[in-house]
């Protein structure tokens, strides 16, 4: 089967696990340091999933995420972020420097609480605890944690939280699925290169659609359809999740693409969920509400 793998699950079955944070739970009170950090986003898994065979997709339910912890942690990191100095990006002046965040959680409140630094000022912030790393192996090579693409991995997706439904192509038999890179909470594009990053109580249910191929990972609920894309520069993410979303529509209503394409322009809704990675990460979505009957989906 798979001489690597954590555990083997067949169709159907439900996953229950914790993940670390993204600092490897090393980070945990003033006067740490990233130097403790062993390396970024360590994951669970990978999990074996019986009769997933390349060209299939993967289906995981996402049932339950509960942060495991009272705080989060966020920091900003010399060489990393939105609005710092990069491998990709060099600049003259120096990069912002190390700081780090701790956010109280009150889980029965279900929030976090910012302290300022440089202030007394603090703010409430409302929980979404979400997986910002899910995905599958890719095909044929290794992936750092951090880079997200075709196979998922660090997507930084709000979308991988309770009540969606995530689709990935299957590259390799058992796909492998893993997870990790819990996040209490995350405003869009990640900008500061972290969430509130907490370890994660996980319940996931898995299944495998034999004989469909997609491309790209996908979410779903009872209200949306969403199609992610994930590369640089940021308009050729946009690209990706918009002609996966409008091939989506295309294939499971009759919908000709162009119709689709107008129909995007005028009720699609599009976000990004991060643009701190080796790769910027779209989704683009469109209501359920909007669309012709499906007549070729394949449920579960």
């Amino acid at each position: 089967m798979c001489s690597v793998c954590v555990a083997t699950v067949k169709r159907g079955d439900i996953i229950d696990t914790r993940t670390f944070d993204c600092f490897g739970n090393v980070v945990q009170k003033p006067g740490d340091t990233l130097a403790k950090v062993k390396g970024d986003n360590p994951l669970i898994g990978p999990f074996y999933v019986e009769g997933a065979e390349p060209g299939d997709t993967l289906v995981v339910k996402i049932l339950e995420l509960t942060v495991d912890g009272n705080q989060g942690v966020a920091a900003l990191t010399p060489g990393f972020g939105a609005l710092n100095t990069t491998y990709y990006t060099p600049m003259l002046n120096a990069p912002v420097p190390e700081k780090i965040w701790f956010y109280p959680i009150d889980r029965a409140r279900n929030e976090a609480t910012f302290n300022a630094l440089d202030s007394k000022f603090s703010t409430k912030i409302p929980l979404h605890p979400f997986l910002g790393c899910l995905g599958v192996a890719p095909a044929l090579e290794s992936r750092s944690s951090i880079t997200p693409a075709e196979h998922g991995g660090n997507m930084d997706a709000p979308e991988a939280s309770v009540g969606n439904t995530a689709y990935f192509p299957v590259n390799v038999r058992g796909a492998l699925l893993f997870l990790g890179d819990g996040h209490a909470q995350m405003g869009d594009g990640e900008i500061a290169g972290t969430a509130i990053e907490v370890p994660m109580r996980a319940r996931l249910q898995v299944s495998v659609i034999k004989g469909q191929k997609i491309a790209w990972p996908r979410f779903e609920n009872s209200r949306e359809i969403m199609a992610l894309g994930a590369y640089r520069p940021l308009d050729d993410a946009l690209r990706i999740a918009f002609t996966e979303l409008i091939g989506w529509i295309h294939a499971e209503t009759g919908l000709s693409e162009l119709d689709a394409y107008q129909l995007l322009s005028q009720v699609g809704k599009v976000h990004v969920t991060e643009m701190v990675d080796p790769n910027y990460v779209v989704i683009a979505s469109i209501d359920k509400k909007f669309l012709p009957p499906r007549k070729n989906h394949k449920p579960w």
